[in-house]
Protein backbone atom coordinates (compact mmCIF):
# COMPACT_ATOMS: atom_id res chain seq x y z
CA UNK A 1 0.00 0.00 0.00
CA UNK A 2 1.35 3.57 -0.97
CA UNK A 3 2.10 6.19 2.00
CA UNK A 4 -0.39 8.56 1.46
CA UNK A 5 0.93 12.23 0.88
CA UNK A 6 -1.11 15.78 1.41
CA UNK A 7 -1.61 17.15 -1.85
CA UNK A 8 -2.18 20.21 -3.22
CA UNK A 9 -5.94 21.91 -2.80
CA UNK A 10 -5.30 25.93 -2.67
CA UNK A 11 -4.70 28.00 -6.15
CA UNK A 12 -3.08 31.10 -3.91
CA UNK A 13 -0.66 31.43 -0.83
CA UNK A 14 -0.74 34.91 0.48
CA UNK A 15 -0.08 36.59 3.08
CA UNK A 16 -2.44 38.51 6.01
CA UNK A 17 -2.23 40.77 8.94
CA UNK A 18 -2.99 38.68 11.78
CA UNK A 19 -3.09 39.44 15.74
CA UNK A 20 0.76 39.62 16.90
CA UNK A 21 2.04 39.11 13.83
CA UNK A 22 1.68 37.81 10.53
CA UNK A 23 -0.04 34.51 8.83
CA UNK A 24 -0.20 32.56 5.29
CA UNK A 25 -3.26 31.90 4.00
CA UNK A 26 -4.05 28.83 1.49
CA UNK A 27 -7.14 30.88 -0.39
CA UNK A 28 -9.04 31.42 2.37
CA UNK A 29 -7.40 28.97 4.84
CA UNK A 30 -4.85 30.11 7.03
CA UNK A 31 -1.56 27.55 7.53
CA UNK A 32 -1.73 25.93 11.22
CA UNK A 33 1.41 24.12 12.39
CA UNK A 34 1.25 20.26 12.68
CA UNK A 35 -0.01 20.73 16.29
CA UNK A 36 -3.06 22.67 14.81
CA UNK A 37 -1.51 26.39 16.41
CA UNK A 38 -2.17 29.26 14.10
CA UNK A 39 0.86 29.48 12.31
CA UNK A 40 1.69 33.51 12.58
CA UNK A 41 5.26 34.98 12.64
CA UNK A 42 6.58 37.91 13.60
CA UNK A 43 7.81 39.59 10.72
CA UNK A 44 6.10 39.97 7.17
CA UNK A 45 9.37 39.35 5.75
CA UNK A 46 9.08 35.76 7.52
CA UNK A 47 5.54 35.40 6.09
CA UNK A 48 6.55 35.95 2.50
CA UNK A 49 9.08 33.47 2.52
CA UNK A 50 6.64 30.78 3.80
CA UNK A 51 4.00 32.10 1.36
CA UNK A 52 6.90 31.48 -1.13
CA UNK A 53 7.19 28.10 -0.22
CA UNK A 54 3.56 26.78 -0.12
CA UNK A 55 3.22 28.78 -3.71
CA UNK A 56 6.32 26.72 -5.51
CA UNK A 57 4.43 23.62 -4.33
CA UNK A 58 3.60 21.08 -7.13
CA UNK A 59 1.38 18.20 -6.37
CA UNK A 60 2.62 16.75 -3.07
CA UNK A 61 3.48 18.77 0.12
CA UNK A 62 7.04 17.67 1.03
CA UNK A 63 8.20 20.03 3.74
CA UNK A 64 11.90 18.69 3.20
CA UNK A 65 11.63 21.68 0.69
CA UNK A 66 10.29 24.34 2.78
CA UNK A 67 12.65 25.29 5.42
CA UNK A 68 11.28 28.42 6.38
CA UNK A 69 7.96 26.52 7.19
CA UNK A 70 9.65 23.85 9.28
CA UNK A 71 11.26 26.35 11.56
CA UNK A 72 8.55 28.35 12.07
CA UNK A 73 6.40 25.40 13.12
CA UNK A 74 9.28 24.55 15.39
CA UNK A 75 9.31 27.82 16.80
CA UNK A 76 5.78 27.59 17.45
CA UNK A 77 5.13 24.18 18.44
CA UNK A 78 8.62 22.97 20.92
CA UNK A 79 10.67 26.25 21.03
CA UNK A 80 7.98 28.33 22.87
CA UNK A 81 6.88 25.89 25.03
CA UNK A 82 9.90 24.93 26.33
CA UNK A 83 11.22 28.09 25.84
CA UNK A 84 13.81 28.03 28.77
CA UNK A 85 15.39 24.87 28.28
CA UNK A 86 16.22 24.99 24.91
CA UNK A 87 17.72 28.21 25.39
CA UNK A 88 19.69 26.35 28.54
CA UNK A 89 20.46 23.56 25.94
CA UNK A 90 21.78 25.89 23.90
CA UNK A 91 24.31 28.03 26.54
CA UNK A 92 25.41 24.79 27.77
CA UNK A 93 27.45 24.44 24.20
CA UNK A 94 29.45 27.49 25.81
CA UNK A 95 31.32 25.69 28.20
CA UNK A 96 32.72 22.86 25.69
CA UNK A 97 32.85 25.25 22.60
CA UNK A 98 34.15 23.53 19.44
CA UNK A 99 36.50 26.59 19.80
CA UNK A 100 38.39 25.70 22.42
CA UNK A 101 39.77 22.45 22.00
CA UNK A 102 42.54 22.50 20.01
CA UNK A 103 45.36 20.19 18.76
CA UNK A 104 48.71 20.17 20.23
CA UNK A 105 50.17 18.68 16.51
CA UNK A 106 50.86 18.25 13.83
CA UNK A 107 52.04 22.08 13.58
CA UNK A 108 49.94 22.86 10.43
CA UNK A 109 46.91 22.31 12.07
CA UNK A 110 47.62 23.67 15.25
CA UNK A 111 48.46 26.59 13.20
CA UNK A 112 45.26 27.13 11.24
CA UNK A 113 42.68 26.26 14.09
CA UNK A 114 44.31 29.63 15.93
CA UNK A 115 44.09 31.33 12.47
CA UNK A 116 40.40 30.44 12.12
CA UNK A 117 38.84 30.46 15.52
CA UNK A 118 40.89 32.95 17.31
CA UNK A 119 39.30 36.46 16.01
CA UNK A 120 36.33 34.91 16.63
CA UNK A 121 37.04 34.53 20.06
CA UNK A 122 38.61 37.74 20.09
CA UNK A 123 35.08 39.02 18.48
CA UNK A 124 33.18 37.31 21.21
CA UNK A 125 35.60 39.10 23.85
CA UNK A 126 34.52 42.37 22.20
CA UNK A 127 31.24 42.14 21.40
CA UNK A 128 29.66 39.37 23.83
CA UNK A 129 32.00 40.87 26.81
CA UNK A 130 33.22 36.94 27.27
CA UNK A 131 36.71 35.40 27.02
CA UNK A 132 36.59 31.49 26.23
CA UNK A 133 39.96 29.80 26.82
CA UNK A 134 40.98 27.58 24.68
CA UNK A 135 42.60 24.26 26.01
CA UNK A 136 45.14 21.83 24.61
CA UNK A 137 43.85 18.36 24.36
CA UNK A 138 39.36 16.80 24.74
CA UNK A 139 39.92 16.71 28.13
CA UNK A 140 36.92 18.93 29.66
CA UNK A 141 37.98 21.83 31.54
CA UNK A 142 34.93 24.51 32.38
CA UNK A 143 34.90 27.87 31.63
CA UNK A 144 34.43 30.78 33.71
CA UNK A 145 30.95 30.72 35.27
CA UNK A 146 30.54 34.52 34.92
CA UNK A 147 31.17 33.93 31.16
CA UNK A 148 28.85 31.31 30.73
CA UNK A 149 26.16 33.15 32.70
CA UNK A 150 26.62 36.58 30.63
CA UNK A 151 26.11 34.03 27.08
CA UNK A 152 22.88 32.55 28.94
CA UNK A 153 21.52 35.68 29.52
CA UNK A 154 22.16 36.62 25.56
CA UNK A 155 20.52 33.20 25.03
CA UNK A 156 17.35 33.54 26.89
CA UNK A 157 16.65 37.09 25.75
CA UNK A 158 15.95 35.56 22.26
CA UNK A 159 12.49 35.24 21.46
CA UNK A 160 11.08 31.62 20.07
CA UNK A 161 11.59 32.62 16.53
CA UNK A 162 15.17 33.89 16.91
CA UNK A 163 15.61 30.42 19.39
CA UNK A 164 14.50 28.17 16.80
CA UNK A 165 16.73 29.54 14.14
CA UNK A 166 19.94 30.02 17.01
CA UNK A 167 19.23 26.80 17.67
CA UNK A 168 20.77 25.14 14.44
CA UNK A 169 23.49 27.97 13.96
CA UNK A 170 24.86 26.43 17.55
CA UNK A 171 24.20 22.67 17.21
CA UNK A 172 25.37 21.85 13.55
CA UNK A 173 28.48 23.97 13.89
CA UNK A 174 29.28 22.86 17.82
CA UNK A 175 29.96 26.19 19.18
CA UNK A 176 27.92 28.77 20.89
CA UNK A 177 30.05 31.32 19.85
CA UNK A 178 29.82 30.91 16.22
CA UNK A 179 26.25 30.19 16.55
CA UNK A 180 26.54 34.33 18.29
CA UNK A 181 28.77 35.29 15.38
CA UNK A 182 26.37 33.76 12.47
CA UNK A 183 23.88 35.78 14.52
CA UNK A 184 25.12 39.04 15.46
CA UNK A 185 28.59 39.66 14.11
CA UNK A 186 30.24 40.77 10.68
CA UNK A 187 30.48 37.81 9.55
CA UNK A 188 29.49 36.04 5.98
CA UNK A 189 27.55 32.62 6.80
CA UNK A 190 29.63 30.77 4.50
CA UNK A 191 32.45 31.67 6.04
CA UNK A 192 31.87 30.53 9.89
CA UNK A 193 30.83 27.18 8.27
CA UNK A 194 34.23 26.81 7.02
CA UNK A 195 35.67 27.70 10.65
CA UNK A 196 33.59 25.25 12.21
CA UNK A 197 35.15 22.41 9.92
CA UNK A 198 38.77 23.12 10.38
CA UNK A 199 39.55 19.88 11.87
CA UNK A 200 37.27 18.18 8.59
CA UNK A 201 38.88 20.17 6.15
CA UNK A 202 42.76 19.56 7.19
CA UNK A 203 41.62 15.82 7.37
CA UNK A 204 40.89 15.85 3.86
CA UNK A 205 43.69 17.74 2.86
CA UNK A 206 45.77 14.37 4.15
CA UNK A 207 44.04 11.83 3.04
CA UNK A 208 41.35 12.78 0.16
CA UNK A 209 37.73 13.81 0.24
CA UNK A 210 34.97 11.21 1.41
CA UNK A 211 32.27 11.37 -0.87
CA UNK A 212 29.70 10.31 1.73
CA UNK A 213 30.89 12.85 4.35
CA UNK A 214 31.19 15.68 1.97
CA UNK A 215 27.53 15.10 0.64
CA UNK A 216 26.17 15.13 4.34
CA UNK A 217 28.80 17.79 5.68
CA UNK A 218 26.74 20.09 2.57
CA UNK A 219 23.28 19.38 3.50
CA UNK A 220 24.53 20.84 7.22
CA UNK A 221 25.96 24.03 5.03
CA UNK A 222 23.01 24.23 3.79
CA UNK A 223 20.44 23.38 6.86
CA UNK A 224 23.36 26.13 8.26
CA UNK A 225 22.53 28.95 6.16
CA UNK A 226 18.76 28.33 6.46
CA UNK A 227 18.90 28.82 9.84
CA UNK A 228 20.94 32.32 9.25
CA UNK A 229 18.27 33.48 7.22
CA UNK A 230 15.09 32.95 9.35
CA UNK A 231 16.78 34.27 12.35
CA UNK A 232 17.45 37.51 10.39
CA UNK A 233 14.21 36.98 9.19
CA UNK A 234 13.06 36.76 12.99
CA UNK A 235 14.51 39.94 13.28
CA UNK A 236 13.56 42.15 10.61
CA UNK A 237 11.58 45.48 10.85
CA UNK A 238 11.00 46.28 7.73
Amino acid sequence: MSEWKAKRFWKDAAVEAAENGYEVRLDARPVKTPAKTALVVPTRTMAEAIAAEWQAVDEVINPEVMPVTRAANAAIDKVAVQHAEVAQMLADYGDADLLCYRADHPEELVAQQAERWDPVLEWAETSLGVRLAPRIGIIHKPQDPRDLSRLATRVQGFTAFELAGFHDLVSLSGSLILGFAAAEGPYEVDDLWARSRVDELWQEAQWGRDDEAHKLSEMKRAAFVDAKRFFDMARDSS
